[in-house]
């Protein structure tokens, strides 16, 4: 297999999709649905609101499963990135409309909010996206508040590979705040689906 190749299960899932099969959104659906109402909570802090994007994501999916890239990474990253565009994009509308109806404070608290909630989106990306051997060491060090030893003993890695990955995906999460410094996002945001 290409190195830059997606994995089986991502092509076979966009096959079966664009065949319109609806067991394949089933699927897809029993695979990430968790994934994007959760972020789509983080980002929105609205159950309610969640739910629609999450009904969003996965009606645009099964509308447009070829616009799902391989190159450009994994189905789990692309549904990632969809989540985190369209609850960004909702965000925004919905801030806008209470600012119009003089309830939402100004429009620099408003591009403030929106920019917080992007910085979050793009963090939640990026630990989507990582390898799931980063991804594993950083919910244990930093939701399960493990140390690095421990870390190790949970992965059965040793000490310096945890510290290594913890210190790699430390710095791929430093590339949310950077970024958004910068101005920059993930290809995608601040777009509607």
């Amino acid at each position: 297999m290409a190195k830059d190749a997606p994995p089986r299960w991502d092509r076979r899932m966009q096959q079966r999709l664009a065949r319109g099969e609806a067991a394949a959104l089933g699927e897809l659906y029993d695979r990430f649905a968790a994934l994007v109402h959760s972020q789509a909570h983080r980002v929105l802090e609205d159950e309610e609101a969640a739910d629609q994007v999450t009904r969003e994501v996965f009606g645009y999916i099964w509308e447009n499963p070829d616009a799902y890239d391989p190159k450009q990474g994994s189905m789990r990253s692309w549904v990632a990135r969809l989540t985190n565009s369209q609850a960004v994009h909702r965000l925004r509308q919905t801030e806008a409309a209470a600012l119009a109806k003089g309830g939402g404070g100004t429009t620099e608290e408003l591009e403030q909010k929106v920019r917080r909630a992007a910085v979050a989106a793009r963090a939640d990306y990026i630990v989507t996206s990582m390898p799931a051997p980063l991804r594993a060491a950083l919910e244990l060090a930093y939701f399960q508040r493990r140390d690095y030893r421990q870390t190790a003993a949970d992965l059965g890695v040793t000490e310096d590979e945890a510290r290594r990955r913890l210190r790699l995906g430390l710095q791929l999460l430093a590339t949310a705040h950077t970024r958004s410094l910068e101005g920059s996002s993930p290809p995608g945001y601040g777009r509607a689906l």
